[in-house]
């Protein structure tokens, strides 16, 4: 294989990673800051913000409206239905309902995401699975599952709302996993610019529906000036720009090689629970992060099928 080839699913994996990382920043230090507003509303904002932003500076984008196909509005809006606002909204209602006190339950159903994006993937993409990509997969998993919890079973006692939690971190992990399938496919045809310029545009639209249906948009003027000062924060740098990075690198991974890559979301919000919080965790936890890291690498590397399949589903649109 090329060198160039080489390095450049090397750099988007890492990239993927990076962008990871940031949202489990957000997990353990922004977001909780958010917890006295209503959900929908957080999510609303935390899109709209920078959408409005990306309008300012990437104005030229609306004119790609008019070369839009019908299967390039719907792929924008199932990137913005499971991976802006379900998604988003499942994984933050989850974290509320354990008070960002215990993340074992969101932290163990996200590592479900991987299976569904693999299928989804599979069906959609048409992207074949080898020997290699499920051995080291499947350790990667494994090191993810035993950096979260260690030798110990998970502990599903955290009050009344265990099972609430656990059905929105389900939820999320479906709707992420699903979102990253959908995202691969179109960022085959458009820049990642164009990408998230419209994947923020499209969560908007859905979410001000959903605010106005709710009657939340009247809960605004609740927003404290830390809230907004967070809600800025959090829309420029672990928000958007998390999400520009992830776009930018999953232009040159499959589908399923950033779906583990993400992994590092649960991962990075153990590591800084710890330097946060003072959460101790074991040898064999940091063990695991290591397994999981040197996983993604020799998935990356090693026996990923080509993305050939994907490109022509787009010639056919």
């Amino acid at each position: 294989m090329d060198t160039k080839v080489i390095n450049s699913k090397t750099a988007g994996a890492f990239l993927i990673c990076v962008a990871a990382t940031l949202w489990g920043l957000d997990g353990v230090v922004l977001t909780p800051r958010l917890h006295n507003l209503d959900v929908e509303l957080v999510v609303f904002m935390l899109h709209v913000i920078p959408f409005l932003l990306f309008s300012l500076f990437l104005s030229k984008e609306y004119k790609n409206l008019k070369e839009f196909t019908k299967l390039d509005f719907l792929g924008f809006f199932l990137v913005a239905l499971f991976g802006g606002a379900l998604g988003t909204m499942a994984i933050v209602k989850a974290l509320f309902l354990v008070n960002f006190q215990q993340l074992t339950i969101v932290v163990l159903l996200q590592k479900l995401q991987p299976i569904f994006a693999i299928a989804l993937a599979s069906i959609v993409l048409k992207e074949k699975l080898n020997a290699n990509f499920l051995l080291w997969g499947t350790i990667a998993i494994c090191g993810a599952y035993f950096l979260t919890f260690g030798t110990k079973l998970p502990n599903f006692d955290t009050g009344s709302n265990t099972v609430h939690a656990a059905l929105y971190a389900l939820l999320a992990a479906f709707s992420f996993g699903s979102s990253t399938v959908f995202s691969k496919r179109l960022l085959t045809k458009f820049s990642f610019k164009t990408a998230t310029f419209y994947r923020y545009g499209f969560t908007s639209a859905i979410m001000l529906i959903i605010v106005l249906i709710g009657g939340k948009l009247v809960l605004i003027e609740s927003v404290t000036n830390t809230n907004w000062l967070i809600m800025s924060l959090i829309a420029l740098t672990t928000g958007s720009g998390a999400i520009f990075i992830y776009y930018y690198g999953l232009r040159s991974v499959k589908a399923i090689v950033a779906t583990i890559c993400e992994l590092c979301f649960p991962i990075s919000a153990v590591v800084f629970d710890y330097f946060i919080n003072g959460e101790m965790i074991s040898a064999i936890q940091w063990i695991s992060a290591v397994v999981m890291f040197f996983a993604i690498i020799m998935m990356n590397k090693k026996g990923t099928p080509k993305i050939k399949h994907a490109k022509i589903l787009v010639k056919n649109s």
